[in-house]
């Protein structure tokens, strides 16, 4: 039997072609719920359900890119539903992934901050870099554009990147985090590390993190072109979480890299 996934926001950009990539993967698009001030009507032979309640007990998984705003209450109509989730919203407050934590005791969730292949290999990368490089050396920052539209700053990714560093070094990201530089700021502090979010045009998404020593200069980019990718990504956790135990998953997870 096919795998049943719904999708919150089908009426957005990224609910379009989630539509898209779940027919090509085969799976059962059950419908979705519309996302809040969509001006797109939802893809075509879909079907609009009334609310998100009524999708996850039609569902075997949903696929999640709406906004943060909306992860609390959907956290927990999934939980009471039994419902997996495959979550890509950015910009979740530390009572959002509260929230996320909690409904993984009950479901499985995968949540990434980017569902693209290679982003999370550069996250994994991030992480032994963070670990080989010592902070008191090599200086980590983080530069990353998006879209005029983007919301929240630094982007989900660009703090995924930091956080695989943190990890790395045996730090929270919370403990060393320096973003919004502005003024007299003084010197730059040991073991910090930078962020830096540019905005403008129609960007997908960039993503450079730097190592910078007295010596030498290392950076890893990402870029995407095309926001398909993070829809293919997240349609392959979404057929991968189907069935599985309660628990908080991520992309590595999905990738088999850990």
């Amino acid at each position: 039997m096919a795998t049943r996934i719904g999708i919150a926001g089908i009426t957005g950009r990224m609910g379009h072609l989630l539509a898209e990539e779940v027919r090509a993967a085969g799976a059962d698009l059950v419908g979705g719920v519309n996302r809040a001030g969509a001006a797109k009507p939802p893809p075509a032979d879909t079907t609009l359900l009334p609310n998100l309640a009524t999708l996850a007990a039609a569902c075997d998984v949903v696929i999640d890119f709406t906004n943060a705003a909306t992860a609390q209450p959907t956290a927990a109509a999934l939980a009471a539903a039994g419902t997996a989730w495959v979550l890509g919203s950015s910009g979740l407050s530390d009572a959002d992934e509260a929230a996320v934590a909690e409904a993984a005791r009950r479901i499985p969730v995968v949540y990434a901050s980017n569902f693209s292949a290679g982003v999370n290999l550069l996250l994994a990368l991030a992480e032994r870099m963070g670990a080989a490089l010592p902070a008191d050396a090599y200086d980590a920052e983080i530069v990353e554009m998006h879209h005029r539209q983007k919301v929240d700053a630094p982007s989900g990714t660009a703090i995924g990147m930091g956080r695989a560093v943190a990890k790395g070094r045996g730090v929270a990201l919370n403990d060393v985090m320096e973003s919004g530089r502005h003024g007299h700021t003084g010197a730059r502090k040991t073991g910090g590390i930078g962020f830096a979010a540019l905005r403008g045009g129609q960007v997908v998404g960039e993503h450079t993190l730097i190592f910078a020593a007295a010596t030498e200069h290392i950076a890893l980019t990402h870029r995407a072109f095309d926001r398909r990718a993070f829809a293919t990504g997240a349609v392959r956790a979404a057929l991968w979480v189907a069935g599985r135990a309660p628990g908080l998953y991520s992309m590595m997870d999905v990738l088999g890299m850990r």
